[in-house]
């Protein structure tokens, strides 16, 4: 039976097909009883087509020798009578008779080609010999589509998971898009959320949840996306080695715009005497900041400043006069909205370990004691701006407007402290009046110039504690509470700024220069989310180099009421001296 099948096989493929046709059932049911393997040894040779004997082909699977007589004929009863283990060897030189097909009549449609130069032939024997063991064969592999599109069965076996287990939310506008083909990638993504949502299922103790056949499609699309499970790790990790190397490496400048403008109708009262010229005024001050970052964390400030509100003036020599935040002095300004840069600065933070971080503070133009110390003056402290107190005194101690311009200024979070007395930091600071002036009597040391060191801790979240002390140096044309710039102080009198009018008044050396040595101290407490007190005290020793000394007091204190009235608003009442 065996050699007549060989040799048809290499009379025609259509000899092929018609045996094949005839024997399917008897193939089907050897199939069934043992397993068929057909070894070939096969030399690759180019050469033209021409019949040459073919090399030893073994049956692992075939009938006993008893049944091999004469000529068999195909029949279902072929499979039964297989013994397992037998085997046959046939020889491809031995004629094969004729199959005995009543209506095919066999010819010779073409030349066979040559198995040492084409290997299909046995291929195509060893697909038709498989054909029906196994459906799953013929359906076309997900791994050969380029896409997968709603109607494959991979696409539903997702679908179904993805169902079952949750294991894919959506789009962000909470759509699932099911009925859309999917790029092999995508789809590998999603099989991979379901892998992880069922191993994460697993680890639960809900394995009783999962069925079988779930595992099992799961392990098939598992095998058909290997490649592209695979190369979706390989992307994403590449996507965070690059991302990694960003951030280690990322400059990247942000700036912030902000601005602020203010429109003032404001007048003073009271008995000034003949020198009194101050009438009704209606004004403008105009701050435009920019805010660049560099890293993130770190903070360049350059403010622009423009208006033309001066302070009002008082009659007599040593009277006090009142100075408002808007007032262009303070900014260092002129009064016909010329537009300037009123400060400049910069902030960063550098990490120290178990001992926290050191917050520092450089100030090229118009730097401040406030800009880096905490004040301890909620709701009445805006750094002088439009949305905190109208007047210069209440916004914060006086001792912080002794010295300003250009310096540096550090502050040292005491970690060790902070499980004692909550966040503590301690905070020093220099500035110079003249830092950029070369002239003898000038310059970064030799000029007006202020140092600072202050201790400020809180108790609980209520109570803020500060204790300040504060070293100034002013040549004779500077006011002792100006904020380093300008001969007129920005809070207290003429007669505590000691500028050279007051010094005139008291008929003291005009040119003298002086230093002072200031005490002050701060608390805020926050009696409720809507009461919150604070206040101030300072006192300041002056010697007047040359002609003597004196001592400056100073004091005052606020209730704010927050959110007053709406979110957002405040009213307060301050009142003090200095």
């Amino acid at each position: 039976m065996s050699k007549l099948l060989l040799k048809s096989l290499l009379i025609s493929p259509a000899v092929v097909g018609a045996a094949l046709a005839l024997g399917t059932n008897g193939v089907q049911a050897a199939n069934k009883a043992n397993s068929l393997t057909v070894e070939s040894q096969v030399t690759t040779e180019a050469a033209p087509l021409q019949a040459v004997p073919v090399k030893t082909i073994a049956i692992a699977a075939a009938p006993t020798a008893q049944e091999v007589k004469d000529t068999p004929v195909f029949s279902t009863e072929m499979g039964s009578s297989l013994g397992e283990g037998t085997s046959l060897t046939l020889k491809a030189d031995t004629l094969v008779p004729k199959v005995g097909v009543p209506e095919a009549e066999t010819k010779i449609a073409q030349a066979v080609p040559s198995a040492s130069d084409n290997s299909q032939l046995l291929n195509q024997i060893q697909r038709y010999g498989k054909e029906g063991s196994n459906s799953q064969d013929q359906v076309t592999s997900v791994s050969q589509l380029r896409d997968v599109s709603p109607g494959d069965w991979a696409y539903e076996a997702l679908r179904s998971l993805v169902e079952r287990y949750g294991c894919i939310a959506g789009y962000p506008n909470r759509t699932f898009r099911g009925n859309r083909a999917t790029t092999r990638y995508e789809f590998a993504a999603g099989l991979n959320a379901c892998l992880n949502q069922i191993e994460r299922l697993i680890a639960a103790s809900t394995a009783d949840f999962i069925t079988r056949e779930d595992l099992e499609t799961l392990q098939r699309l598992i095998q058909e996306f290997e490649a592209e499970l695979a190369t979706l790790g390989a992307r994403v990790d590449n996507l965070e080695g690059r991302v990694a190397f960003l951030e280690d490496h990322q400059f990247s400048t942000t700036t912030k715009l902000e601005g602020e403008v203010i429109f003032a109708l404001t007048n003073n009262f009271g008995d000034f005497g003949e020198d009194d010229n101050n009438q009704v005024v209606f004004g403008d001050r105009v701050r435009l900041v920019l805010d660049t970052s560099f890293t993130g964390e770190d903070s360049l400030v350059t403010r622009l400043s423009a208006g033309n509100l001066n302070a009002f003036t008082a009659g007599g020599e040593i009277t006090p006069e009142l100075t408002q935040t808007f007032n262009t002095e303070i900014d260092g300004t002129g009064d016909g909205n010329d537009i300037g840069v009123d400060w400049l600065a910069y902030y960063g933070d550098i990490p120290i370990g178990p001992f926290g971080q050191v917050s520092t503070y450089i100030a090229a133009f118009g730097g401040r004691h406030d800009d880096y110390v905490p004040t301890l003056n909620p709701y009445f402290q805006d750094f002088d701006g439009g949305s905190g107190s109208l007047s210069t005194f209440s916004q914060q101690n006086p001792i912080y407007r002794i010295g300003g311009g250009a310096g540096l200024g550090v502050s040292f979070q005491l970690g060790l402290l902070e499980s004692v007395i909550g966040p503590s930091t301690i905070t020093l600071g220099y500035l110079a009046g003249n830092a950029s002036d070369p002239d003898e009597g000038a310059g970064l040391f030799n000029g007006d110039y202020s140092a600072l060191g202050q201790l400020n801790f809180n108790v609980n979240d209520r109570i803020g504690v500060g204790f300040t002390y504060v070293h100034g140096f002013h040549k004779e044309e500077s006011a002792i509470f100006s904020k380093g710039a300008g001969t007129d102080g920005i809070v207290g009198t003429r007669a505590a700024n000691l500028n050279q009018e007051a010094l005139l008044a008291s008929r003291l050396n005009d040119s003298a220069d002086k230093v002072t040595n200031s005490y002050g101290a701060e608390l805020a407490f926050r009696l409720t989310d809507k009461i919150s007190f604070s206040g101030f005290f300072n006192y300041t020793d002056v010697i007047v180099i040359g002609e003597g000394g004196g001592e400056i007091w100073s004091y005052g204190g606020g209730l704010a009421f927050p959110d007053f009235g709406k979110e957002g608003s405040v009213l307060g009442f301050f009142g003090g001296a200095v």
